[in-house]
This record gives structure tokens, C-alpha cells and sequence, in this order.
């Protein structure tokens, strides 16, 4: 109906936004348009001040003030600097942060190979990479990618593309979570990680 326009547009938003499909976007629309708390100018505000305030590094590609690009990561000293951990996207750059295991430098690719998905090498930040790589002297790149194929197409690209480069290429171990037991573990993760042993 026309004069639900706005329901409409609200909706097509919504659905926009990975992991929502257009019946949780329904749902997310009634519930905003529902509230009297005043839910829906809380969120309004939140996204015009990230709008104006976020912006992904020009470097490393995480997330940092508009006014503060390149990010803190790119700019102040690093303990092991000389290592590039290479991601998906900036939300896995803050969880390797927030896992205090890494102190090199980062570099977020924003996708992966994704055929189905429309998303190929052009659309990577893999020019980007090229350049980090000869202009910063990294030694080692390591690859801190997911476990899928796709993942794994994009892991086996970036290998070919810096094999000639002279860096050491790694892939982060996989393995069982923290706290779980192997009667929970698929296969695939068991195989990587009887691969993956380390000796004791």
C-alpha cells in the first residue's frame, strides 16, 4: 500500500544488512515502528553519528575515527610489526585484538573469493596488499582466514600472488575450541587439526 511507504523502505533497509533476511527485517521494521520509547530516533542518531564519526582505515582497513586515519594499529609501534596478519573483514581484526595473541600489523581484504556471490579478486583489496608488502618490509604474512572453500580459494590465491615476494606466507592452526571435547568435533576441523599438531 502506498501509504506504507516508508514501512517498505524501512524493510529494504533492513534486509540490506548480512544475516538479515527480509522476514527479520519485518520483524526488526515492526518492532522499531512499534516502540514508544523513542527506539527508532536512539537508532537513527547512532547510525548518523557512526556515518560521520567511523570510516575504515585507509591502511590496514579496520575500523577508526574519521579523524584518526590510519588507525591506531597502523600507527603506533608494534612488537612483532614486521608480521602482516591478512583478514576478511574488520570485524576479525577486532577479535584477534580483543584475543591479545597477535601484535603485528593488519590487513583486511573487506570480502573473499566468492564466485556465487559476485565477489572476485578485483574486488579485494589485493593491490593494496601488494603495496603494504613492498613498501613496509614485512617478513612473514600470515593468514588468518575462515575454514570454508571459499576461504580456502582466497587463502590459496594470496599464497600464489606473494609467492615470489619475500615474505614467509602462514595460515593460522585450526583446531578445537577452548572448553570442547572431540565428541563434538566434525570432521573436517579434527582432520586440520591432527594436521595442525604441535609437539609438547
Amino acid at each position: 500500500m502506498d501509504h506504507l511507504a516508508p514501512l517498505d523502505n524501512l524493510v529494504a533497509a533492513l534486509s540490506r544488512l548480512p544475516g538479515i533476511g527480509r522476514r527479520t527485517a519485518e520483524r526488526l521494521a515492526m518492532a522499531l515502528v512499534q516502540d514508544r520509547k523513542g527506539l527508532m530516533r536512539i537508532l537513527a542518531n547512532a547510525l548518523l553519528e557512526a556515518d560521520d564519526g567511523l570510516a575504515c582505515c585507509e591502511r590496514c582497513g579496520s575500523v577508526t575515527l574519521s579523524t584518526r586515519n590510519p588507525c591506531e594499529l597502523c600507527t603506533r609501534p608494534r612488537k612483532e610489526a614486521r608480521i602482516l596478519c591478512i583478514v576478511e573483514s574488520p570485524g576479525d581484526i577486532l577479535k584477534i585484538e580483543e584475543s591479545g595473541g597477535f601484535h603485528g600489523r593488519y590487513h583486511a581484504l573487506m570480502g573473499r573469493i566468492s564466485p556465487m556471490h559476485g565477489t572476485g579478486v578485483a574486488d579485494l583489496r589485493m593491490d593494496r596488499l601488494l603495496e603494504r608488502i613492498a613498501d613496509e618490509g614485512f617478513e612473514e604474512v600470515v593468514l588468518a582466514l575462515g575454514t570454508d572453500a571459499e576461504s580456502d580459494a582466497t587463502a590459496s590465491y594470496v599464497r600464489e600472488l606473494l609467492a615470489n615476494r619475500p615474505v614467509t606466507v602462514s595460515r593460522i592452526a585450526f583446531g578445537l575450541p577452548a572448553g570442547s571435547a572431540i565428541e563434538y568435533s566434525d570432521a573436517a576441523t579434527l582432520a586440520r587439526a591432527l594436521r595442525g599438531r604441535q609437539s609438547m
